[in-house]
């Protein structure tokens, strides 16, 4: 199955959550967010959210800067 991961196809195992992507792809613990299909998944729901082939995963990283 693949997921596209900030407009990159990935492969991904069939029940993969947004908490195994986000450990695979080693994010770091803080100031993350992630959106799949457009939508916010909460950091508390990382675990429970599991992929679906062809779902498309935004990983932003907070900036500091003016």
């Amino acid at each position: 199955m693949t997921v596209v991961v900030n407009d990159t196809p990935r492969p991904t195992k069939r029940g993969e959550t947004v908490a195994d992507l986000m450990a695979v792809l080693d994010v770091p613990p803080r100031g993350v967010a992630v959106a799949v299909n457009g939508e916010v998944v909460r950091r508390a729901d990382w675990p429970a959210h599991r992929l679906l082939d062809g779902d498309r995963v935004e990983v932003l990283t907070a900036a500091q800067g003016g």
